[in-house]
């Protein structure tokens, strides 16, 4: 047992102090200290051990003693003992202000401290311990730069100095310089290999800074097999097998956590994530305890600010939104940036949100992005912020932006469909069915609610195939298909006992007493709801009426299903059973608006006035004015009350129109999209002859209502047909009129029918009326108006035929045939019984009657003049048709003869070319078969000729060269005459050449040798002799004269066949030889021409 020993002051003795056995009053140990003034260093040893006993008031009490002026004034020469003292109470208070939650009790402690270490630095300002003390108080005041200036001042005198080395390794690692607080760690290590494990704590935390968690595990292990109690290393390693995300990872952490609790109760980041875990386990009692006593005994803002958010988290799971956004709030005021724990941002954002402070949500979820741009559930719920505060294209964006990021994420796709649902149908259903996809591919369950909206917008767009099939799969099996699918037999009941049938809820009962499952899930009502609309839509009334008796047999407090059962019943004018219905549902809640506007319709349809009015003043009552509907019915009201067929009253009519203008108005500053209130807008200004604005008004209105399955408003089609017909534009009006019977009736409403006829009648087109007004009454033969209008408008169009100055026969015959049919019609009508209840007069109708048969009395004259001039018009047509066929005949003829004239030219122009072309032939045989032996026979021959028809030839050369510009026919004639000489001249020379063509050696190579020169002059390469030949032709034996001289001096040139021109002068050549010879009186008549 350890024990200390005080010198006796003037004497050997020595008082003996057991240091386990230090008294409590540290008064005792004090006198025996100043007694015997014992030196200063066992004060400083006493004071320690109390410290480490705990007692810390009486650690406090001797260092406090120790420093006091008496004890500085005795021990003046004594400086280190006096420095360590003051030292250890500046540590002290560093640790007191350090540890301290309040702010000012915090500071004072500060205070102190750096009174008593500037105190020491008075003793020796260049005590290393001194300023390691100064920099320890710096750091736990968070002044790390001169913390950092004050441990390296110590370094700079001893840089193998343990304290700052540790001090400024410190520094570094709040600098975030990790790798520089490791080296001061190691170099400390390498100094004194025996310092505490805290030394290797830090070296762990370094490493797992840095990333290099096995080298920072071995760090905290070594520092365990030092000090097996070493709390923040059992936190450390146990926060690393936290990280690893297994389940023996977590089971070792917890057990690992769970022990460091066990040492050492106070450490907060030990509580902080025992409170994580039972937060995950549902034990929220101790999640509070375990947090409240973490932030009762830290003061380091990161830890209390998870503390608060383990705090705040606890209470947000509760639904207790108040407290949970405070202690989200006091987390995050506990953080300098956001980038060091963003967790309580996106809590207190959530908070906000549900709390309904968009605004503040907003700004916290921008925070949480900027750290984290691609966390696709901060868009998500940014998204949802912009749509409560009207920015819904920001919203969209943001939800694009999640569903680019993360494309598998569902809920994204889902949400965003939500968002896209009322302002593009077309993209909200891509969503959906991408959401869909997904959730198959995950091998999750589609979700109800999901496939609903699907099988909506396929409704909305007409494809009500894939919308009934969508429906199906979302309501799955049950009794609904046997209903769909004709299995079940649910038209037992006679057509008669309608009212029976629309209220009969027995057949289910009966399926379940025979046995049959009759369920209907909560979650599946709305779907089979639309389902049975769907079967509405699909003309399907009785199965829509079966499954809505299905939902109120599972669910009587279904309002919306007695009012579909309604509204069938009125669509087959059964108004008493559908007010029935009605009021059904108004015995669930009488409050219901849709119920009471509803019965003020059929109310008003019922011709019941008052009780209409009363109707939808309770409807509008029952939502303080805000339900629209109900207040465009009262505007309804007063409309239909200003145009009553009764007798009008000025003032009374204005009165209505003008409150039922101002109803429309109020409904449209609530819901400006609202198109039935701008409708009636539109008809009160048409009402009032502003046909202008209603036209614009109504072209808007059906230019909105187009292409939405559920806005049928045929109203606005027939209103502005009404206002085109109005200001006299009865062709636009027509299409109008035609348009909607077509899109919206099936061309089967009498009504509309009869106001195309009308159109038809003020636009003067009888036949067109005529024919409108009997399809309307093949509709409805019982009306008796449409009738007479007819008998009115073949009254009419007889009387506008047979004022017409010029008409025929057959329009008068017509005119008759259609006044014989009105005067039918109207006798018809006079012994109808019921004429009254139909709105005539007898005497007016007799009086029809009367006129038509005046009309046709005076028919008869016309129809005799009618006949007199068609037979006058067809005598003169016979007449001129005659003229026309002789004229016709002529032409014919002289065509005829100009064609055969045109024919002969041809055939003579086809002949002449033929004679060329056969004579060609016959003078390029006989030059191909002429030979050099042949040639040399007839030279003599040839040069008498040329000398005796030299000088005649000379003269008829210039004569020609005269009559250059004679005719072309007397040519064409020449040219004959000298082929039928030319033939008759030489027929010897034929025989002749025939005889040279048989075959001899040399011959042959003659001839081949000519035909090289051929080519040559086809080419144009001749020489200049044979160019002065084509410009004065010369005569036949000339040319031959000249080939044969050519032949005997070149004989090994072969010969070269004849180009087109020299053929044409060869031709020429020989026509003029020919006729020189056969024509001796050529010249004189040559000379007579001239």
């Amino acid at each position: 047992m350890a024990s200390l020993y005080i010198p006796v002051q003037n004497s050997e003795e020595e008082v003996r102090v057991a240091l386990d056995q230090l008294p409590r009053d540290a008064a005792d140990i004090l006198d025996i200290l100043k007694a015997e003034q014992a030196p200063l260093d066992l004060w400083l040893i006493i004071a320690r051990e109390y410290f480490k006993q705990g007692k810390v008031e009486q650690f406090r009490q001797i260092l406090e003693e120790g420093s006091g002026p008496e004890i500085d004034e005795y021990y003046s020469d004594v400086r280190y003992e006096r420095i360590a003292i003051l030292n250890a109470l500046g540590a002290y208070y560093s640790y007191l202000g350090k540890i301290e939650t309040k702010q000012r009790e915090k500071e004072d402690h500060f205070i102190l401290a750096t009174q008593y270490y500037n105190k020491a630095s008075r003793i020796d300002m260049h005590e290393p311990s001194t300023w390691v003390g100064k920099g320890q108080l710096l750091l736990a005041k968070g002044d790390v730069e001169q913390a950092s200036a004050a441990f390296k001042i110590v370094l700079d005198g001893d840089r193998d100095n343990v304290p700052a080395l540790l001090g400024q390794a410190c520094v570094e690692f709040n600098r975030g310089r990790y790798n520089e607080s490791l080296e001061l760690y190691k170099r400390a290590l390498l100094v004194h290999p025996d310092c505490p494990a805290a030394v290797r704590l830090g070296i762990g935390l370094c490493r797992y800074k840095l990333g290099q968690f096995d080298k920072a595990r071995q760090a905290f292990e070594r520092v365990l097999q030092l000090d097996p109690e070493n709390v923040e290393a059992l936190v450390a390693l146990a926060i690393m097998d936290l990280h690893k995300n297994e389940a023996i990872g977590i089971r070792k952490g917890m057990e690992k956590m769970q022990r460091a609790f066990e040492i050492y109760p106070f450490f907060a980041m030990a509580l902080n994530y025992l409170a994580n875990h039972f937060f995950y386990t549902g034990q929220h009692f101790l999640v509070e305890q375990l947090t409240e006593t973490a932030l009762a005994v830290t003061n380091h803002g990161p830890t209390k600010s998870h503390s608060y958010y383990n705090l705040a988290r606890s209470y947000h799971s509760k639904g207790d939104y108040e407290k949970a956004g405070l202690y989200y709030m006091a987390s995050v005021k506990e953080i300098n940036k956001p980038y060091e724990f963003i967790f309580p941002y996106y809590g207190l954002g959530q908070v906000q949100l549900k709390l309904g402070d968009f605004r503040s949500a907003q700004s916290n979820f921008e925070k949480v992005l900027e750290i984290y741009p691609d966390n696709c559930e901060t868009m998500k719920a940014l998204g949802h912020i912009y749509v409560q505060l009207g920015q819904t294209e920001k919203a969209q964006e943001f939800m694009r932006k999640a569903t680019k990021i993360d494309p598998r994420d569902s809920q994204a796709f889902l949400e965003l469909g939500d968002l896209l649902i009322s302002s593009d149908a077309v993209a909200a259903l891509d969503a959906f069915k991408t959401a869909r996809g997904l959730l198959k591919k995950g091998g999750q369950e589609v979700p109800v609610e999901l496939l609903n909206n699907i099988g909506v917008l396929h409704f909305e767009r007409g494809e009500f195939e894939l919308a009934e099939q969508t429906f199906k799969e979302a309501l799955g099996d049950g009794i609904w298909l046997s209903f769909i699918e004709g299995r079940e037999n649910f038209q037992e009941i006679d057509a008669s006992e309608s009212i029976i049938q629309y209220k009969d809820l027995q057949l289910f009962q009966r399926l379940e007493e025979s046995g049959r499952h009759v369920e209907l899930p909560w979650n599946k009502i709305t779907t089979l709801f639309n389902l049975a609309r769907l079967q509405e839509q699909l003309h399907n009334p009785e199965t829509a009426s079966v499954l809505y008796r299905l939902i109120l047999f599972k669910y009587p407090e279904y309002i919306d299903a007695y009012l579909r059962l309604a509204s069938i019943a009125k669509a087959r004018n059964n108004i008493q059973l559908s007010i029935e219905l009605v009021h059904d549902a108004l015995k669930v809640n009488d409050k219901c608006p849709n119920a009471l506007s509803m019965l003020g319709e059929l109310e008003l349809k019922n011709d019941d006035w008052v009780k209409a009015k009363e109707t939808f003043r309770a409807a509008s009552d029952a939502t303080d004015g805000k339900d629209s509907y109900a207040t465009l019915s009262l505007g309804n009201w007063n409309y239909f009350a200003a145009i009553r067929n009764e007798k009008r009253n000025p003032k009374l009519e204005a009165t209505h129109l003008e409150k039922a203008k101002e109803l429309y108005t109020r409904v449209l500053l609530q819901h400006p999209a609202n198109l039935y209130a701008a409708n009636g807008a539109g008809v009160v200004l048409a009402e009032k002859g502003h046909f202008d604005v209603s036209k614009d008004i109504f072209t808007q209105v059906q230019e909105a209502a187009s292409g939405n399955i559920f806005v049928q408003m045929p109203d606005v089609w027939i209103n502005l047909a009404h206002v085109y017909f109005a200001q006299g534009n009865f062709a636009l009006a027509v299409k109008m009129y035609q348009n909607c019977l077509r899109k919206f009736y099936h061309n089967t409403d009498s009504q509309i029918l009869l106001y195309l006829a009308r159109t038809h009648y003020e636009a003067e087109q009888w036949q067109d009326c005529k024919k409108t007004l009997l399809r309307a009454i093949h509709l409805t033969p019982s009306n008796y108006t449409l009738r007479f209008d007819a008998g009115v408008t073949l009254q009419k169009f007889s009387a506008s035929t047979l004022q017409k100055e010029k008409k025929t026969a057959d329009e008068v015959r017509s005119t008759i045939a259609e006044l014989e049919n009105a005067v039918r019609l109207f006798s018809h009508l006079s012994a109808a019984s019921n004429l009254h209840f139909h709105g005539f007069d007898e005497k007016k109708i007799d009086t029809h009657v009367e006129y038509c048969k005046n009309v046709l009395d005076a028919a008869k004259p016309h129809l005799e003049a009618a006949i007199r001039e068609e037979q006058q018009i067809r005598q003169r047509q016979e007449v001129a048709r005659q003229v026309a066929l002789a004229e016709e005949a002529r032409r014919k003829a002289e065509e005829h003869r100009k064609f055969q004239l045109e024919r002969r030219k041809q055939e003579d122009e086809l002949k002449r070319v033929r004679q060329q072309e056969e004579h060609f032939q016959r003078v390029k045989e006989q030059w191909k078969s002429s030979t050099p032996g042949s040639k040399r026979r007839e030279r003599s021959d040839l040069d008498d000729e040329e000398g005796g028809n030299s000088e005649r030839r000379r003269r008829k050369g210039g004569k020609r060269r005269k009559k250059d510009k004679s005719s072309k026919s007397r040519y064409e004639t020449e040219e004959a005459e000298a082929d039928m000489r030319d033939d008759q001249e030489y027929p010897d020379d034929e025989d002749a050449n025939l005889n040279y063509r048989e075959p001899t050696s040399q011959n042959d190579q003659d001839e081949a040798e000519e035909n090289v020169l051929d080519p040559l002059a086809a080419a144009g390469l001749e020489d200049s002799d044979a160019e002065d030949e084509e410009a004065v032709p010369s005569s036949t034996a000339g040319r031959r004269r000249r080939a044969w001289s050519e032949s005997d001096d070149d004989e090994s040139l072969q010969r070269r066949p004849l180009s087109r021109e020299n053929s044409a002068e060869l031709q020429q050549s020989d026509e003029e030889v020919r006729e020189d010879g056969d024509k001796p009186n050529g010249n004189t008549v040559s000379d007579d021409e001239d």
